[in-house]
């Protein structure tokens, strides 16, 4: 904040950024509730098949197997426990569902190190579950299915780089086809990645046919003790043909219709679509994501769903039908991330994947200062000096720009007593003093508006800046110095925020009085305002705001003093 419009500007551009998103999530277009043509094609899926897909080329639910089970939210046959060096993981045997898994070096607080975040759950309210199966009107394992294990737990060996959990089905005894899947979870040393196999073996002497499929199941909950203060997207998305990122949100999601299909523009549409190769789906939360990218290779479709009970979300893709001879085996697969938005990582998944680090509409601003930020950080290892550093060499940037600013202010400030005797005689006629002040900055060489457009050229990069601030996992509980443990939350103690409404009086002090009264008033009340406003901010941000107004203090008062010569 370089003075006090600038405090004025940003206001109104937050404000109105916080506002748009919402009415975008309240208001925004949505598709059409009507049920879907795919689904209106045959008979809709009955009870026992709602978390299934149907797909746009068999809509009969008769071919799906287990047709006559009653649905049940998230029924169970057994766990299996695995462990490795960054993920704790629970799979059921109830379909091979990855039911549970807490990211080992995120804790839930810095305060207990000790507790993970649980990122995926199975329980309500916060169910959000990885579900993956084989559709075929023949005989084939659906997340519906029961498999078998060799073992209850698995632990990621110390001298090892890669750890398989091995999960078996086979066709029942009274199958006319003979058929064994082995589904497999491969996991690896420091990855948040994991690789879902499905090895099919056609023991019989018929073709089989099928189709691999995967979705994301949750409900519209995110990770415990953040903030309602802050708006930050949580929600569906994926990539299409069209654009490498495109949000689904929650809402189209519910008014879709059951068993919609997300079209290739990326909007949640109620048509059957063709389907496209080289896309990825994810749900997002704050700092985290959950990914399903699959084979680059293999064309897939994509589609949503909403459950109830228990107001669930879906998001899923399945491939083009596989054939497999009789007497022959295939492998299917897909790539399951589920961790934190290292955007680094994500890019090397899938392109596009690292957007799901939402920095806004000013990405492409926001881009280059996260990595500005994290390469000072590479260099002095501590995320508040990066912070402080960061917010030194932009205002080295914007440097000549401020001066411009200030000069205007300065020379404004050296014309308040005439302007304040102008007022006085001409109290009673407002054009009359109007024209005297105009003429006043005409003989002084003085434009009163000459310090707004510095100002406004450097709102885009403070807005990027701001999402950076709140968006980047990198700095989640980041420690500083002193009582700041962690930079992602409140300052528990408001030193920062008083700190900050203090640096806010000062320069209030260094501008030039209003000439309406009223208008100072308004003017001394603003930083007790926005103290107030920033002791629920991030102290990350708390903190840049601080040490660029106590910058714009120096310069300002430098600049003040040189031209105004009064303080």
């Amino acid at each position: 904040m370089d003075n006090l419009r600038l405090i004025l500007f940003m206001a109104f551009a937050f404000l109105s950024l916080i506002l748009y998103q919402q009415w975008q999530a309240d208001y925004g277009q949505k598709a059409g509730a009507t049920p879907a043509s795919t689904a209106a094609e045959g008979a809709p899926p009955l009870a026992g098949q709602a978390e299934l897909p149907v797909t746009a080329h068999r809509t009969d639910a008769n071919e799906l197997p287990g047709s006559g089970m009653q649905a049940k939210l998230l029924q169970t046959g057994g766990r299996i426990q695995v462990k490795t060096d960054v993920l704790q993981v629970e799979i059921d045997r109830q379909g091979g569902d990855l039911r549970i898994l807490d990211l080992l070096a995120y804790p839930v607080d810095v305060e207990k190190p000790e507790i993970p975040v649980r990122f995926m759950n199975d329980q309500l309210p916060h169910i959000f579950v990885l579900q993956s199966g084989l559709l075929s009107q023949q005989a084939a394992a659906t997340h519906q299915s029961l498999y078998s294990s060799a073992q209850n737990a698995y632990l990621l060996a110390e001298d090892a780089e890669q750890l398989d959990v091995v999960l078996h089905w086979e066709a029942p005894p009274e199958s006319p086809q003979k058929l064994s899947i082995d589904k497999i979870y491969r996991f690896k040393r420091g990855s948040y990645v994991v690789d879902v196999e499905y090895k099919i073996n056609n023991q019989s002497d018929q073709l089989w046919s099928g189709r691999l499929y995967g979705q994301l199941q949750r409900t519209q909950t995110a990770e415990d003790g953040q903030s309602s203060f802050i708006y930050t997207y949580m929600g569906g998305a994926i990539a299409s043909p069209k654009t490498s990122y495109n949000k689904v949100p929650f809402e189209e999601i519910k008014t879709a219709g059951d068993n919609a299909y997300v079209a290739a523009d990326s909007q949640v549409s109620v048509t059957a679509q063709e389907p496209w190769a080289g896309g990825w789906l994810a749900m997002l939360q704050h700092y985290f994501v959950a990914a399903l990218v699959p084979n680059k290779a293999e064309t897939f479709h994509y589609y949503s769903k909403y459950l109830n009970p228990g107001q669930r979300y879906v998001l899923g893709l399945y491939g083009t039908e596989t054939n497999i001879e009789a007497g022959k085996e295939q492998v299917l697969t897909f790539q399951l991330y589920a961790g934190p938005t290292v955007q680094e990582k994500l890019a090397a998944l899938a392109p596009g994947l690292e957007l799901t680090v939402d920095y806004g509409f000013l990405w492409f601003i926001a881009q280059p200062l996260f990595w500005l930020l994290k390469f000072i950080h590479d260099v002095v290892g501590n995320w508040g000096w990066s912070i402080i550093i960061l917010t030194i060499l932009i205002k080295l940037a914007f440097f000549q720009l401020s001066a411009t600013s200030y000069k205007s202010m300065a020379n404004m400030r050296r014309l308040h007593p005439r302007l304040t005797q102008l007022k006085e005689r001409y109290s009673n006629d407002k054009n009359a003093l109007n024209q005297a002040m105009m003429d006043l900055y005409k003989k002084e060489k003085i434009n009163p508006l000459g310090g707004c457009l510095p100002i406004l050229v450097q709102i885009p990069v403070f807005i990027a800046l701001y999402w950076v601030l709140l968006e980047s996992v990198e700095l989640r509980q980041a420690s500083f110095a002193l009582w700041l443990h962690n930079l992602s939350k409140p300052d528990p103690y408001f030193v920062l925020p008083l700190i900050m409404g203090a640096t806010m009086f000062l320069q209030q002090k260094l501008n030039p009085a209003p000439l309406d009264p009223m208008q100072e008033k308004v003017m001394m009340a603003l930083p007790l305002v926005f103290t107030v406003f920033f002791a629920f901010f991030p102290a990350g941000l708390v903190l840049y705001w601080t040490v660029n107004n106590m910058l714009s203090i120096a310069q300002q008062w430098y600049i003040t003093r040189k031209i105004a010569g009064d303080v």
